[in-house]
């Protein structure tokens, strides 16, 4: 192996060390269960890796990623392919663990807030989830949902008027749109 290709794989590797637990809690955000998080975030890597030498060289290349993640999650999605972020029987289950920092986390009741947000249209969950949980900008959002910025702030009112609307939601969904 030459030395390029060993520095690349080197800091590939460093890249995806540094922001696993991140892609793996957006794609869980986004597919609802566990092994679909998995594997959306290792088909993804496996995109980005074979582009490495261009993605890594980018001035975001953690938006580049994600931009790919969500793109494939959509394509999945337009197969209709059905997502749940509650299985029938989740016994054995390893359940996400969120990493230090996360809003969601702070949620009094986690199982709840997690079987609304799957009840979103995918395109108001994506917005949801990039805007609160991910708390990128709305252009950030608008530039990985592959939409203007004005679909975003559709999409992610539409997302959290419908959160708002379930019992139990109003106190964990403030009234600024923000997720606590």
């Amino acid at each position: 192996m030459g030395e390029r290709t060993q520095a690349r794989d080197e800091e590939f590797q460093s890249f995806v060390t540094g922001r696993w637990p991140r892609l793996m809690r957006t794609a869980f955000l986004l597919t609802g269960e566990q092994h679909a998080a998995e594997d959306l975030v290792q088909s993804t890597l496996e995109q980005v890796y074979v582009a490495w030498r261009r993605v890594g060289s980018a001035d975001e290349p953690e938006a580049y990623v994600r931009r790919v993640m969500i793109n494939a999650h959509a394509r999945k999605h337009r197969r209709r392919l059905k997502e749940f972020l509650a299985p029938k029987d989740d016994s054995g289950l390893v359940r996400e663990v969120p990493d230090t920092g996360d809003r969601i986390a702070q949620a009094d009741d986690r199982g709840v807030l997690l079987k609304a947000l799957a009840q979103l249209p995918p395109r108001q969950r994506e917005a949801v989830v990039l805007r609160y949980w991910e708390d990128l900008t709305e252009t950030q959002t608008a530039e990985a949902m592959g939409c203007s910025v004005g679909a975003v702030k559709s999409n992610a009112a539409k997302g959290i008027a419908k959160l708002r609307a379930i019992p139990g939601l109003a106190e964990t969904v403030t009234y600024g749109g923000r997720m606590r």
